[in-house]
């Protein structure tokens, strides 16, 4: 009775929890074995995967696809990058280190849309944005970035708002880093490099493959930064596959081809966050 009793505790809760993640997914794989457009209410016949086939070969998928893969990596790897670097150059103690360590993790908590509004209207802007005034100090004509390079000016705005995120969980395991062995090996004659390279890097490859892993299932669904900046344009060269299912559910109206997309999707995130996994229990090894 008394192993029976926490259980029937906890049941509630996992059943509410069971239903509201069972409940929109198979609602999700009905709408996609159906033909549901909400320009033409009425049955909604069986149509097996006709969604599916009409979503792979839209003409934006593949490079909807190329756009998120690229996007992933380039955001994952500005983040692993540049967030080891800014952890190992606020771990040393120095004056005002707690200030500067707040101002590192403060853009983490801006949320999606007023990241994009602050980039898209105060730093690209091509006629009063930051960028657009420093090129004019140079005597340099300003660029449009959200026309001529749309996917690189998402980039840089979701990479700045996830660098916090990685730059705070580098330095919290440099907390954990054996100063003595750090000081044995600097005493024995090993450079800087050499010390990071044979102590701070494998120090660092479990904090890696976990940010690598969040990073990637998080960064598939962002969304407000391209709806808000680029809308997916110009033509197609910003389209993720977020927002491509976006395109077909609330600007085509066609549910059942949106909800095959977003089983896509689903998959899709369930396959790197498998590989993902795999890849933290080797490095945990």
């Amino acid at each position: 009775m008394t192993r029976l009793l926490p259980r029937a505790l906890l049941a509630p809760a996992v059943g509410a929890l069971l239903l509201w993640m069972l409940v929109p997914l198979l609602m999700t794989v009905y709408f996609s074995v159906v033909r549901y457009n909400l320009l033409q209410p009425g049955d909604h016949p069986f149509v097996g995967l006709e969604n599916f086939a009409f979503f792979v070969t839209d003409p934006d998928f593949g490079p909807a696809v190329w756009n998120t893969l690229v996007f992933l990596a380039s955001v994952v790897l500005i983040t692993v990058v540049l967030g080891m670097a800014l952890a190992l150059l606020v771990d040393a103690p120095f004056p005002g280190r707690g200030i500067v360590r707040v101002l590192l993790i403060s853009p983490f908590f801006v949320m999606p849309a007023v990241n994009a509004l602050l980039w898209k209207h105060m730093i690209m802007n091509p006629i009063y944005g930051v960028l657009a005034q420093l090129w004019r100090t140079f005597g340099l004509e300003p660029v449009d970035w959200l026309t001529h390079a749309p996917l690189f000016s998402v980039i840089v705005m979701v990479a700045w708002q996830w660098l916090p995120f990685a730059c705070l969980i580098f330095i919290t395991s440099l907390q954990s880093l054996d100063r003595e062995q750090m000081e044995a090996a600097r005493m024995d004659g090993a450079g800087p490099f050499q010390r990071f390279w044979y102590l701070t890097l494998p120090h660092l490859a479990r904090p890696v493959a976990v940010v690598v892993m969040i990073e990637m299932i998080f960064l598939l669904a962002v969304f407000a930064e391209i709806a808000i900046t680029t809308a997916g344009g110009p033509g197609n060269e910003s389209t993720n596959l977020t927002y491509l299912i976006f395109k077909q559910s609330l600007l085509s109206f066609d549910v059942g081809v949106a909800s095959a997309g977003a089983l896509f999707a689903v998959l899709l995130a369930n396959i790197v966050a498998i590989f993902l996994i795999r890849m933290v229990g080797k490095s945990l090894d």
